[in-house]
């Protein structure tokens, strides 16, 4: 009785301890992720169905915040995905065959989609779309938006290349047709003093993108600034760039373990977090509020996950959320 007397003592204290609180809070977000809902609600079906390709460490991170949240909320969550948009729609199609209670989709390239959700609509199925497609969002019937607004975001880099005293920069665009990255370059060239360039290039095949940029840098020496539109393309952009022997900074839209350990080495200038975590975790927690409560949020505007500006300042305090897939 004694031993156990003293362990239940010692473990009182422990608690009453900053040492011992972080580890009881460390334990209740391990016990968390082990599959047991925080709710009694009926266990609803949600589909998100994006149009990532394969192997795009972004969408890992969507779809891991998306998980969370569909562990909390007792839901059944069912993940697809393609970066052709016509088989994207099909995606959805099935989504709905399906009778799933719930969808959350990107809408990349817009016009291929419309048809999906209205038949989505039609079915009494509730949309909430994330990442992209916020302009097109309310018109395709969806209860509301979760992402940034691209061309905000466009903007905001505009801003930060005239604080750095930039002149000439090129926009890399590894996805021709998706709305969102026209939008960020235009929100580039809005803010930004000095001239924008939109270089194109096949995002599919890293060699192939590192080859254009390189290309780009040694026949233009003027260029700079060369802005990626996504953090796997910053990597190549700085390959490229020793290639040419340039001297132009790497920036980059999103955010991942190696653009945190860039910044943090001043391989790259900033980048551009849009939370991806946040993103998927909050269109399931969304739509979860509306079957149980009713509840839409953001008054028919979007709910707003970004820009943030990250710098070298703030790489160290984020360096352990990228490596865990967070952030």
């Amino acid at each position: 009785m004694g031993i156990a007397l003293a362990g239940a003592l010692s473990v009182s204290l422990a608690g009453c301890s900053s040492t011992g609180g972080k580890r009881a809070e460390d334990a209740r977000k391990a016990a968390s992720a082990e599959g047991r809902a925080a709710v009694n609600t009926p266990r609803w079906t949600f589909a998100m169905i994006t149009h990532s390709g394969d192997g795009d460490t972004f969408w890992d991170i969507v779809q891991s915040g998306a998980e969370q949240a569909a562990v909390k909320d007792n839901i059944n969550f069912l993940y697809s995905h393609d970066d052709e948009a016509q088989q994207q729609a099909q995606l959805v199609d099935a989504a709905i065959d399906k009778k799933v209670d719930g969808i959350i989709v990107t809408l990349a390239k817009p016009d291929a989609m419309k048809s999906a959700l209205a038949r989505a609509h039609k079915a009494g199925i509730p949309v909430i779309t994330v990442n992209s497609g916020s302009e097109e969002s309310k018109e395709f019937g969806a209860l509301t938006h979760v992402g940034q607004d691209e061309t905000i975001a466009g903007e905001a880099v505009g801003e930060e290349l005239n604080e750095r005293g930039r002149k000439q920069a090129i926009c890399v665009l590894h996805e021709q047709g998706n709305v969102g990255h026209e939008q960020r370059c235009d929100g580039v060239e809005k803010t930004f003093d000095g001239k924008v360039q939109r270089l194109y290039v096949n995002g599919t095949s890293m060699p192939d993108v590192q080859s254009a940029i390189e290309a780009k840098l040694q026949t233009d020496k003027s260029v700079d600034a060369v802005v990626t539109l996504g953090a796997p393309y910053a990597d190549t952009a700085v390959k490229a760039k020793q290639g040419a022997g340039s001297k132009a900074e790497i920036d980059t839209f999103d955010l991942n373990a190696k653009v945190a350990a860039g910044l943090a080495d001043g391989t790259l200038g900033f980048a551009v977090d849009q939370q991806p975590y946040l993103q998927g975790y909050e269109a399931v927690d969304l739509l979860w509020l509306y079957k149980y409560n009713a509840d839409v949020l953001g008054g028919g505007r979007p709910v707003l996950t970004g820009p943030q500006i990250i710098t070298k300042d703030d790489a160290a305090a984020l360096a352990d959320y990228t490596k865990r897939g967070t952030r």
